[in-house]
């Protein structure tokens, strides 16, 4: 299914179920599809889920511009309105979850009833002077050099680590194939674009005004997010938020722990 956004982009999504809705934010480079375990499992217990191809990735439309935080939440609350949903759970993995902060920084909480940000790429990545646990700007030039230089290798690296496969989690050859097929069906223009976007923008002042209830699901050995320059301190900043660290998790929890993650994500909607 497809509607149009605030530009005229035409973005696809899906729509499971009845009952409460659940909106699901992919992860940067990832689409509707990374949700495979997560949407049975809550349609299955009367929920209604719905997830977002944003623009550039998966079945959306490719278009030049609109790929910062700002655009990206106009295009969650493009798919709010178009289906005038409310009381809704908001669940954002890695960029994701950048995304659906900012949404709520722009529009407010009327629509939302509760946030869960997994792996989420928050509060801000980079070092400036007020913020000594970023990351160097010149972490993030590498890593785009590497992107510009084979993409296809880039991602190919990136793939064991985010499933942290040094610890023996069972993820087969052919799980992190089709991982790697969904990043490289995205747009490099879009990919590359979001992925500076994400690491400049600064949520700090907007985390502290969030009212709603909000889980923060993280891994310890999260190599793509460090725990410590994300997850813990985004609990710290969000007032009475609630953390859940995986001990062994890396960035791609939802499906190396997605028993785990489902279940604390169901506690979380049902309290």
């Amino acid at each position: 299914m497809f509607f149009e956004t605030f530009d005229g982009t035409r973005l696809a999504y899906e729509d499971y179920g009845q009952g409460e809705p659940i909106v699901f934010v992919p992860s940067w480079a990832l689409n509707s599809d990374m949700w495979e375990y997560q949407i049975p499992f809550f349609t299955e217990r009367g929920y209604r889920c719905i997830t977002l191809d944003r623009r550039g990735h998966g079945r959306s439309e490719r278009p030049s511009t609109g790929y910062d935080l700002d655009s990206s939440a106009d295009d969650i609350a493009a798919l709010l309105n178009h289906l005038d949903l409310r009381n809704v759970t908001l669940v954002g993995h890695s960029t994701g979850g950048a995304e659906a902060a900012r949404y709520l920084a722009r529009h407010g909480e009327e629509r939302i009833a509760r946030v869960a940000f997994v792996s989420a790429v928050l509060p801000f990545l980079k070092l400036t002077e007020d913020n000594p646990e970023g990351l160097p700007e010149a972490v993030l030039e590498a890593n785009l050099q590497q992107f510009r230089t084979d993409r296809p290798l880039w991602f190919g690296r990136q793939a064991q680590v985010w499933y942290a496969t040094h610890l023996g989690h069972d993820v087969s050859p052919s799980l992190i194939d089709w991982t790697l097929r969904q990043c490289m069906s995205a747009s490099p223009w879009a990919t590359q674009r979001l992925f500076e976007a994400t690491f400049h923008f600064d949520h700090r002042a907007s985390l502290r005004d969030i009212r709603i209830p909000t889980l923060v699901v993280h891994g310890a050995v999260d190599a793509s997010a460090p725990i410590d320059v994300t997850g813990r301190r985004t609990v710290r900043l969000v007032p009475g938020a609630t953390l859940k660290e995986y001990p062994t998790a890396g960035h791609g929890l939802f499906v190396t722990h997605r028993d785990e993650l489902n279940a604390d994500l169901l506690e979380f909607v049902k309290a």
